[in-house]
């Protein structure tokens, strides 16, 4: 069954004429009458008796409001297709690590906002490798999260490299590791940390750490926010490793004391994923590019280890 042919049913049933129907399909009549007949051979039922004026039969009568819905159906999708291709969607979802949803976003979501007022924009803070499994299931538009090159490294993720950052050690004012300035990994393996919860890429990436360095990983608690981290980490022995652009607004506090680790330095980049069937739609198009500027345009370079700003999905981390 092709759409013509239900096209045709629709333009003789409605104008009761073979001859009619031409005009509204602006086709041949015997091109009406091969379609029909293709209809009706394939239902095995006739649609018309074919008297002067085209009329339904009991079973062309039972399938016209089918046929109806069909097209309907058909023509509503092309519309709702061609709107999105002009940029007429109704939402734009985005999944954010903590850090870049406080430090970066606010003047590429302002900026979205102005440029598409009619789409709604939603932004969650996710840990990364959980924003990136909703990517790939299709619950987000794009992720702003650390690179999990095991998540990213396939042909439909589109990937964009902003930065690259160090990680530090956040403790107390009066921690005994404040007495040096730069922390050795022997050294943070003797006190328990505060580490983030399951599905956040920084877990695997200090865990990983500890074990190349065969070194034993002490995590006491879990957590998800920067101020639980924050609050933990004053109680007293308590560590936590933490990427430079999260501590951006700690070290202000005169009862936190924030360290450099020795080499090997551990190191996460921060990258934006869309897949390539999204990237040419012009609001989720419009919102990377405003990251690509804005996001750098905050940066220090010499500071946070800014990179080019497009590598390919497949590319080494």
């Amino acid at each position: 069954m092709r759409l013509e042919q239900l096209q045709a049913f629709l333009a003789v049933a409605e104008t009761g004429s073979f001859q009619q129907a031409t005009k509204q399909c602006q086709v041949t009549q015997s091109t009406i009458s091969r379609q029909i007949q293709g209809l009706e051979a394939e239902l095995g039922l006739p649609l018309f008796h074919r008297t002067s004026q085209a009329k339904l039969t009991v079973a062309g009568e039972r399938f016209l409001p089918r046929a109806r819905k069909i097209c309907q159906e058909w023509q509503t999708a092309i519309t709702e297709l061609t709107e999105l291709s002009e940029g007429k969607q109704p939402e734009l979802c985005v999944a954010a690590i903590h850090s870049i949803s406080a430090q970066y976003l606010p003047p590429v979501l302002q900026q979205f906002c102005q440029d598409y007022p009619l789409v709604q924009l939603r932004v969650t803070s996710l840990g990364s490798d959980r924003a990136l499994k909703v990517l790939r299931d299709g619950l987000v538009d794009m992720a702003i999260v650390m690179n999990n090159r095991f998540l990213t490294a396939s042909p439909e993720m589109v990937v964009d490299l902003l930065f690259e950052e160090s990680i530090e050690v956040l403790m107390a004012a009066n921690h005994p590791l404040t007495q040096v300035s730069r922390v050795s990994w022997a050294e943070l393996a003797r006190y328990p940390q505060v580490v983030f919860k399951d599905g956040y890429g920084m877990q695997r990436l200090v865990q990983e750490q500890f074990q190349r360095n065969a070194l034993e990983y002490k995590p006491a608690v879990e957590l998800n926010t920067l101020d639980g981290f924050r609050g933990m980490v004053r109680q007293g022995e308590l560590v936590a490793l933490l990427p430079r652009s999260a501590l951006l607004e700690m070290r202000n506090d005169s009862t936190l004391v924030i360290r450099p680790t020795e080499e090997p330095t551990l190191k996460r980049q921060v990258v934006l994923v869309t897949t390539q069937d999204r990237i040419e739609i012009p609001p989720i198009q419009r919102f990377r590019q405003l990251v690509l500027a804005l996001v750098s345009s905050q940066l220090n370079p010499l500071e946070a280890g800014l990179l080019q700003p497009s590598i390919p999905a497949t590319g080494n981390p």
